[in-house]
């Protein structure tokens, strides 16, 4: 099980990083050089699968994304319910229901549902977000539809005990110390999120406050399940070797028996002040080896921005800091030799506001301070220069290439689309993404940056190691790589941002 952190948030471009460094995308053939853009278009249109989408009466929309490569298939269910749906006081419910609906049913005793994965050799998770919790499993093809059984039943018949909670709180308190109480640059990391938005649920982290988690009991668990985790509040993705016809029937014999019990509502949050001032957080502790800082700013994300900039802030944020051709790793590791692993991101897909991120970490003799100068300097030349053509057209082609080997990776377009409807997106929104990106233009990716990149609304985080007062005395540790001059692969992120595992 996991807690997912704000910053890994299913942005597209993301998720073709990590495709761009999995043996699937080594073993394809690359797009022929000079291959006009409209060529490659139609090669990754070609590679899409083709996608079905039907609700069934009870209200859950039922998602068939074909992929007839090899006989096995990935069942998904997204709750459209994540921590920043909490009420306040009960910081960490979601997460800690996604635990509990690993316990037992009315029909199947605890442990029965992943024995009978892992008995064919399957594969199980869920995941906790802001935004959605997911539940899956990959397993052979001819095992679906007791798996939408399995995961059917506990839609509706999940039973919670105090003899099963209670334990299951002392295993999430664990979860907390071992994930952030014990690692310091998770705390840093909830230190900036609270600053940054200051009204918003997101200012809250996933996992919960310690002393808020401490009190959750049985009866809140049962209350947030009864409400949120209902079929008309829920989106089931099947993606491998299936046909939509065949899925409808297993759905209704399945997920179709269950009844529609709740009518969550509209999901309407605490909204974000307008910035008016930059913020600093500093944390300093014995275990830090590798100082680093990171720049926060509050960003539109691709439900609450105008059309357009989150797509101009997906190419943004590859063109100052997406890898080894980037502004900053250029900048600051290549040429100035000041910088161990520097970079950018952008995360868009929420409900409401999102984050642009950059970051940087010291390599030899050079200090926190000297990164962080010569990346505002960077960022500072950007707004005043602004990108170029040349720029904008080398980003898009990565996207291009990227989408290509999408298709490779069965759970990651299943992920892609779930993460969208969960938050509001169509699957004809999803698919347009491409032709979004390819209509930004210079101005639009300078107006986005022009608007984002400002002092006032961002929060600049610094993690020191013992013994350093501030950011001119932090260096990397005597011995360590970075100190021997040795730059991290590009667009590696000096502290823990991905899914924490329980």
């Amino acid at each position: 099980m996991t807690v997912s952190a704000r910053r890994s948030g299913v942005c597209l471009l993301a998720l073709l990083a990590v495709l761009s460094l999995s043996p699937a995308r080594a073993q394809e053939a690359p797009t022929p050089p000079g291959a006009a853009p409209a060529v490659e278009r139609a090669q990754a249109e070609a590679k899409r699968p083709a996608i079905t989408s039907f609700t069934l009466e009870n209200g859950l929309q039922v998602v068939v994304l074909p992929d007839r490569r090899a006989p096995v298939v990935t069942q998904m269910i997204w709750y459209k319910v994540g921590s920043a749906d909490e009420e306040r006081g009960q910081s960490g419910i979601a997460h800690f229901l996604e635990h509990l609906m690993f316990k037992g049913t009315r029909n199947h005793p605890a442990g029965e549902f992943s024995g009978a994965v892992a008995a064919i050799g399957g594969e199980e998770n869920a995941f906790t977000s802001y935004d959605y919790t997911a539940y899956y499993q990959q397993v052979p093809v001819e095992a679906l539809e007791r798996m939408m059984g399995f995961e059917a039943d506990r839609m509706e018949n999940l039973v919670l005990t105090d003899e099963v909670v209670l334990p299951e709180r002392n295993v999430i308190l664990e979860e907390r110390g071992m994930r952030v109480d014990n690692q310091p640059g998770a705390q840093l990391g909830e230190a900036v999120d609270a600053a940054l938005f200051q009204n918003s649920p997101y200012g809250t982290p996933v996992i919960g406050w310690r002393q808020e988690m401490e009190t959750l009991s049985r009866d809140q668990a049962i209350r947030f399940y009864d409400k949120y985790y209902t079929p008309n509040n829920a989106t089931l993705l099947i993606a491998g070797d299936v046909d939509a016809e065949a899925v409808r029937g297993m759905a209704e014999r399945t997920f179709g028996q269950v009844k529609r019990r709740a009518e969550p509502g509209p999901r309407i949050r605490p909204q974000e002040p307008v910035p008016l001032a930059a913020r600093e957080v500093s944390l300093s502790d014995p275990r830090v080896t590798q100082p680093s800082v990171q720049t926060v700013y509050l960003a539109p994300s691709e439900m609450n921005g105008k059309p357009g900039e989150a797509e101009a802030l997906d190419l943004l944020a590859d063109i100052l800091g997406g890898g080894s051709t980037s502004r900053l790793y250029r900048a600051l590791v290549v040429e100035k030799g000041l910088a161990a692993g520097t970079g950018a991101s952008y995360q868009g897909t929420a409900i409401d506001d999102g984050q642009f991120v950059t970051y940087a970490t010291p390599r030899g003799e050079a200090t926190l301070a000297d990164v962080e100068k010569a990346t505002d300097e960077e960022v500072a030349r950007l707004l005043k220069d602004g990108v170029t053509a040349d720029e904008l057209e080398a980003a898009k082609n990565r996207v291009r290439k990227g989408l290509i080997y999408l298709a490779d990776s069965q759970t990651a377009m299943a992920r892609r689309y779930g993460a969208a409807i969960s938050i509001g997106q169509t699957i004809e929104q999803v698919d347009g993404w491409p032709q979004r990106i390819e209509a930004v233009t210079v101005d639009e990716v300078n107006a986005a940056a022009r608007k984002v990149l400002q002092a006032k609304r961002s929060v600049t985080g610094r993690l020191l190691p013992g013994g350093a007062t501030d950011e001119a005395d932090a260096k990397a540790q005597e011995g360590s790589p970075a100190a021997a001059g040795v730059p991290a692969p590009a667009n590696t992120p000096p502290a823990p941002v991905g899914d924490t595992r329980s």
